[in-house]
Formats: structure tokens, sequence, C-alpha cells
């Protein structure tokens, strides 16, 4: 683990793993989780040749600094990261709130993306209900702390087989959420409810893009997925059968495999 303070004023703790030819792979996880939320992908892109960057995003895991406004507050710190790491462009990944990151991105900065992976998340700005939902979390995680807001959230983060057959993925799910600062947390979900719509922004996109979604994801279901792949004209569409909400942990092995041809498929001229 390394630490680099941006000018944002946030001190961003990250691994960055793997050699430095080709075009580096930039993960950015959702909420409430930490950068360990990639590990399968991280070690497995690093051991094929990719270089891997990936943070804990400000006020998550090991990262600290100012409570972000918004969503742009996490896309300066994703860009201000590659910057001190000296990084043009790259590809950029991300899951859930992690993806509307990556969308946001795309919109402040789409000159420094050469790819995209889109998982499990959706490009519309949030409801009115949906405000008022977000924010409510957003006070009861700070009065009453992350456990028992962790602790409902779990079955719908994991698939009903994952939740029973598999509970290595499941208590690392749970740890992450329980362990996640509250005042953080809080911030995201207020930034997460004043989110913009990113569908006409991802109509210009055009360098590769892999949307993935687990088949079983309750949060964001297939339908949400099928809209990114139909906005995004050059983007292929992998659904990950018996995976919930968060099929790079569920289904690592099947994840690694779509996401690492991807990557090959598409960067094999720069590696």
């Amino acid at each position: 683990m390394q630490t680099v303070l941006l000018p944002s004023g946030a001190r961003i703790a990250y691994d960055d793993l793997g050699p430095r030819p080709g075009t580096p792979v930039l993960l950015v996880h959702g909420h409430p989780f930490d950068r360990s939320m990639w590990a399968p992908q991280a070690e497995y892109l690093a051991r094929n040749g990719h270089r891997v960057v990936v943070p804990d995003l400000r006020g998550y895991g090991e990262s600290t600094g100012p409570a972000v406004r918004g969503l742009e507050d996490f896309a300066e710190d994703v860009v201000g990261l590659a910057d001190r790491l000296g990084i043009g462009r790259f590809a950029l990944g991300g899951l859930s709130m992690g993806g509307q990151i990556v969308m946001q991105t795309v919109r402040d900065h789409p000159e420094r993306i050469a790819a995209l992976l889109l998982a499990d998340t959706f490009a519309e700005p949030e409801t009115d209900e949906g405000k008022v939902t977000r924010n409510q979390a957003a006070d009861r995680v700070l009065a009453e702390g992350m456990t028992s807001y962790a602790d409902e959230l779990l079955p719908k983060m994991v698939s009903p087989r994952t939740f029973r057959e598999n509970p290595e993925v499941t208590g690392h799910v749970q740890k992450m959420m329980r362990n996640a600062p509250a005042a953080g947390a809080a911030a995201a979900l207020r930034a997460r409810a004043k989110r913009p719509d990113y569908r006409d922004s991802l109509k210009q996109v055009s360098v590769p893009t892999l949307v993935a979604v687990g088949s079983e994801d309750e949060f964001t279901p297939v339908a949400d997925a099928q809209l990114l792949h139909q906005l995004v004209a050059s983007s292929q569409l992998v659904v990950l059968d018996g995976a919930g909400h968060l099929p790079n942990l569920e289904r690592a092995a099947e994840f690694n495999d779509v996401f690492g041809r991807f990557l090959d498929q598409d960067h094999a001229e720069e590696r």
C-alpha cells in the first residue's frame, strides 16, 4: 500500500501492481467498500502483464480528506492520482457507485480514457424518492454507525446462491461494509443523490467498453446494463450467471477471464 496527497487535500491510499509497459488499468470500488473489492482482478491482471492501480476512494478504507460534495470530487481524485503517478491515458473500470464515478470521469476528462469497464451500475440521475432515501441513509449511518446498515444490505449485495454457498466472499463483503468509515459513506451517499444524468455523455464514448452485470443483481438489474450497452456504441455486454451485485467477487474466475480477454483484445498493440 502507498499513499499520495492530492491538490484536493485528499490523501489517497492505493495499490500499484504489475509491470509498467502498456496501458495502465485503474479500478474504482463501490459503496460502501474499499480497494480490496478488486483484489481478485488486480492480482490476476498483474500476473498477466498489466499495470493495475487500485485506490481507496476519499473517505473509504485508508484514504482521508475533505468530505466529497459530488461525484465530481471523486473523479478529480481519480485523475489527480493518475497525474501523480505519471499516467496519461488509462483503462478505467468501476462497479456500482464506482461505475458512476467512472461515468463522471468520462464526462469531465474524456481525453484520459483508453477503455472502460462499467460493472453493475446505471446512468440515470437519482429520482426524487431516491434522493430522500440516500439522504436518510446518510443520516442513519452517522447516527448509528455502519454495522446494522451493512448487515441489512448484505443479502442484497450478493446472490442467494453466494450467500448460502460462499461464506468467504460473503464474509469479505460484510467486513468491508462494516468497516467503512461512517462519515465517508454518508458524504458519498449525499454526493450520489446529486449525481447528474450520464446518458448523453455515454453516447459520445468511442473507446472500447465492457459492460458487465450479475444475472441476479437486485440493485442494478440486467436491464440497466442493457441500456448502457445501447448507449455506448463500442460496448460489449456480458451477463455473469448466478452472481448478484458483486460478480467480480462472486464469480471471480469468470469475471477475470472476461475482463482480461477484453483488455488483451483491445490493447494488445499497446503492450
